[in-house]
């Protein structure tokens, strides 16, 4: 007979390892409570605009093509890709930007024409980043995170020195313009921490930037959900929405299923792809990994303040992403992190993803997703909201050089409430625990429960950390971990 295996949540990671265990030959069932599957992934629909409510960046193109590999598929055959020329726009002032190109040798040439001898010190750089990069997307991030001895590997061993310096201070060491500093730095933000709290061995993070470059899969990043849902299905994995989880049944401290809209559902394993906190409290306090006092004293990446608005006409001197660093990121990080409070002259992005994929907005129209990063936990109410839009939106008409509120033919906003509402998220949280360095691999909350016999978790909250591509490599570790345990009953 099949073990059986009940998923909650439907996020990346969940939908990851209930390929892998399917594939396995396992009975596999998740249990999603919103409407539409994807977890954070979700999509607003509305007026003829496509709008991808959480994630909107596709970087690591690698990992997703080894994901679908690993059951003999490709991207390619459930979506479409297409690299991003410029890769993103970053403003620094009014009409003061630089675009990155899609290939190295034009990025060399822009960070030389900022700065003389730059480029020779970002290829320097880049060339350890990708050593990096080889080391932990091909090998260190696919371990469990069950002990120190993961990280410390033949060749590791001889990089130490990057796990105790941090990514601020290998860029600053030789790249003296604000600009290229701020440009070097934004690609750990993905990890949910400052550049100055991140081992320099993220700069891995660096290299999937101008190294790999940013794509769009056409459609969205829902596309992606869409793909993972359709080969999920295909190995006959059973996906089930509107199921509010309420308890995990354990008997003699053993996992013995769930109960789902008042109906229990018996399973051999119980992983949950949802928020890590939020799922400790559907066991008795006994059953629990970690305390309030362990969540409350760890490091949370941000949460953020997104609007998804519709312009009724093509937006100008932006790109599909676009940056905006005419503000101190020092003042606002520590609005996040180490004074947490509403920050007064927030940076933000803006994504234009019609400026690239013409279904996702009515023709001549443009669909913008501006998003804020702030502090877990702080208040939300459509006040502030409506405030922080309208800071935002007039300094970008400045930034731009152009007029586009009267334009504005709806928009709709998404911050800490929502994060709490609609995923349960601990504090509103968006992107899960920061990766600074005492949060690192086995420093992380544990994928198999410590004290109920098979519970596992997976997700931004435990191994290897927050993003696209970790989550997905999160499934793929769990799932490793159920079939080795089933596999020696």
């Amino acid at each position: 007979m099949k073990k059986t295996i009940t998923i909650i949540g439907s996020g990346f990671s969940a939908l990851a390892a209930s390929c892998y265990l399917a594939k396995e030959g396992f009975d596999v069932t998740i249990l999603e409570k919103n409407p539409t599957v994807g977890g954070r992934a979700r999509q607003l629909l509305k007026d003829g605009f496509t709008f991808d409510i959480g994630p909107t960046w596709y970087w690591m193109p690698d990992v997703f093509e080894k994901f679908f590999a690993d059951f003999g598929k490709k991207p390619s055959d459930y979506y479409t890709l297409e690299k991003l020329n410029p890769a993103y726009e970053v403003y620094f002032d009014a009409l003061d930007s630089i675009q990155i190109p899609d290939n190295l040798p034009e990025i060399l040439a822009i960070f030389e024409k900022e700065e003389t001898g730059s480029a020779e010190h970002l290829d320097s750089f880049l060339k350890n980043a990708k050593f990096n990069y080889d080391v932990a997307i091909k090998d260190l991030v696919y371990r469990p995170g069950i002990s120190l001895t993961e990280l410390i590997t033949p060749v590791t061993i001889k990089k130490v020195n990057q796990f105790f310096t941090t990514i601020r201070t290998t860029v600053r060491k030789k790249i003296k313009s604000h600009k290229l500093r701020q440009i070097m730095e934004f690609p750990v933000l993905f990890l949910g921490a400052k550049p100055s709290n991140t081992p320099a061995f993220y700069s891995f993070m660096n290299y999937a930037d101008f190294g790999l470059g940013t794509w769009h899969p056409k459609g969205g990043m829902y596309e992606v959900v869409n793909a993972m849902v359709n080969l999920a299905e295909s190995l006959g994995v059973k996906i089930e929405t509107n199921q509010n989880v309420e308890n995990i049944v354990v008997v003699n401290s053993i996992a013995k299923g769930v109960i789902s809209n008042g109906i229990l559902i018996e399973s051999d394993i119980v992983l949950s792809g949802a928020d890590y906190h939020h799922t400790e409290t559907l066991l008795d306090k006994q059953f629990r990994g970690y305390s309030e006092k362990y969540w409350d004293t760890k490091v949370f990446a941000p949460s953020s303040l997104l609007f998804y608005v519709g312009f009724d006409k093509k937006i100008e001197n932006v790109s599909h992403h676009t940056l905006f660093f005419d503000t101190d990121f020092d003042v606002h990080a520590n609005a996040i992190y180490d004074d947490p409070k509403w920050p007064e002259k927030p940076l933000f992005y803006a994504s234009f993803p019609s400026k690239t994929d013409s279904i996702v907005a009515p023709e001549g129209n443009e669909a913008g997703i501006f998003l804020i990063p702030i502090a877990p936990g702080i208040e939300d109410t459509p006040e502030i909201r409506e405030k922080y839009f309208e800071n935002i939106i007039s300094r970008f008409e400045e930034l731009t050089n152009q007029k586009v509120t009267d334009s504005i033919l709806f928009k709709e906003s998404f911050c800490v409430k929502d994060f709490v509402k609609d995923y349960n998220s601990y504090k509103g949280n968006a992107y899960g625990l920061a990766n600074i360095l005492t949060q690192t691999a086995f420093l992380r909350p544990k994928i198999k429960s410590k004290k109920v016999r098979n519970l596992f978790f997976t997700g931004q909250l435990t191994v290897p950390g927050p993003g696209v591509p970790p989550a997905i490599i999160s499934g793929k570790i769990v799932s490793d971990l159920i079939k080795k345990q089933l596999s020696n009953k």
